[in-house]
């Protein structure tokens, strides 16, 4: 049974990238200065190794990052996301570009992923775990259908510590962005929820501990831009 806190968090959630859904892309890219792609790109390449068939995008929003897995030339990517309006804009995505019989979207919550287990060679989560209603729980779901050695990967933010531009990147994060984010989206809570959500995150070597808590090794995480976003990767633990 779902918690009455749990539920009204993912109801918020919902809420709030259904709401934000059709400026979602435009305001990453320009909010990020671009750097957004580049962030993917270094992502999607730490998982050549190996070659992965078959890959799960968790929280994969309007699929900007299945479709960057392409270029591991996998059998099938499937993305799923709670936000029906941020898949249908996904969808609009990959019609257009053709790519129906590579990636697929469904509606899926990381608490809960509807796949048996032991059934992805790779598994992603670009920007979203710091919205895991239960990140624990997500976690061990993500171990549970990743095959044995089957490599996770997260793009998420994080905090830089360094003089001068911890101090830039603060004053620009919890004044400019959601300034800017909340005037074309219209959504103020919206892009106020961001820093926020990223203050709160567990990020570095407590994130790292989390992962080897729950069942992964080989852990690793590669700051990225002065540390605004940081890639971790790790390989489910043999059972």
């Amino acid at each position: 049974m779902i918690k009455r806190a749990d539920a009204n968090k993912k109801e918020e959630i919902v809420h709030m990238f259904n709401s934000i859904a059709r400026h979602y892309d435009f305001l990453n890219h320009t909010l990020s200065l671009g750097r957004d792609k580049v962030w993917r790109r270094k992502a999607i390449d730490m998982l050549r190794e190996g070659g992965p068939e078959i890959v799960l995008d968790v929280a994969t929003g309007t699929g900007d990052f299945a479709i960057e897995a392409l270029k591991l030339n996998p059998k099938k990517i499937i993305g799923i996301d709670i936000s029906n309006e941020m898949l249908a804009l996904g969808e609009k995505k990959i019609q257009e570009k053709k790519l129906k019989q590579k990636i697929e979207l469904l509606n899926g919550d990381s608490k809960d992923i509807p796949f048996e287990d032991s059934t992805f060679d790779a598994v992603t989560v670009a920007f979203g775990v710091r919205n895991f209603g239960d990140l624990e729980k997500g976690l061990k779901e993500i171990a549970r259908v990743l095959k044995n050695n089957g490599k996770l990967l997260v793009l998420e933010f994080s905090k830089p510590t360094k003089f001068p531009f911890k101090q830039l990147f603060n004053f620009y994060f919890h004044n400019i962005l959601p300034f800017i984010g909340g005037a074309i989206s219209k959504d103020k809570k919206a892009y106020s929820y961001l820093p926020e959500s990223v203050k709160a995150f567990s990020e570095g070597a407590d994130f790292i501990e989390k992962l080897r808590n729950y069942g992964f090794e080989g852990t690793q995480c590669i700051p990225l831009t002065f540390g605004v976003c940081s890639i971790y990767t790790g390989k489910k633990s043999p059972i």
